[in-house]
């Protein structure tokens, strides 16, 4: 599993969950979760720029990123940074997941299978688990920053490090911020934080494939 924490990674950039669960005490207001829910049965395809944070029991790697995603399941993840693994570019057409690098002309490697620690930090994957778990939860937070909405899913399969995912909208935009997956044991492994997120995107097949 740290081979694969230090192959991509988000970075927390609100407050730490400990502090944000004293104020999830409310129920969200009922129009506010109304068009979440809306934005999330609609959404077909999203682009966005995210920060991911992989946790271990021995530290963290964090990586800049941008996503492109499909409900149907292909997505296209490219690391921006930092410099020593920038260019590096993941992609899945739904049946073949290809990686390469920007900066390496000719050097494609096709990857033998598909990992959750991978698959499971796009907003897409999310909304799947949502609509098969039987266990579902919202709550509210305040916060200095805003309002905000949060969902929770569980992630199937029972994997031994990730286990369930709670998405943070801000109220005021309707936009998701945050993504976090924890273990069985309600620890942090996964920290995504989107920004410049955008809804149902125009994406052309051939940035699925190589």
């Amino acid at each position: 599993m740290l081979k694969l924490f230090s192959c991509l990674a988000v970075l927390f950039i609100l407050v730490n969950l400990s502090a944000c669960r004293t104020a999830e005490t409310e129920q969200p207001e009922a129009s506010i979760y109304q068009q979440i829910n809306e934005r999330l049965a609609n959404l077909q395809t999203y682009r966005a720029r995210a920060t991911v944070e992989y946790i271990s029991n021995k530290g963290s790697n964090v990586y800049e990123t941008i996503q492109h995603g499909r409900i149907t399941g292909e997505y296209r993840i490219e690391i921006t940074g930092p410099e020593n693994v920038a260019g590096i570019v993941t992609s899945s057409d739904g049946q073949h997941i290809y990686q390469f690098s920007t900066r390496v002309n000719g050097r494609v490697t096709l990857l033998a299978r598909e990992t959750k620690e991978r698959s499971e930090i796009f907003l897409t994957a999310f909304i799947r688990n949502r609509q098969v778990s039987a266990e579902t939860s919202v709550s509210v937070a305040n916060m200095e920053e805003g309002q905000f909405t949060i969902l929770e899913a569980v992630i199937p399969g029972g994997h031994s490090y990730l286990a369930t995912q709670r998405l943070w909208f801000c109220n005021e935009t309707l936009l998701p911020v945050k993504l976090i997956i924890f273990d069985p044991s309600g620890m942090e492994r996964v920290i995504v934080t989107y920004q410049n997120f955008e809804y149902n995107v125009e994406l052309d097949n051939a940035i699925f494939t190589v």
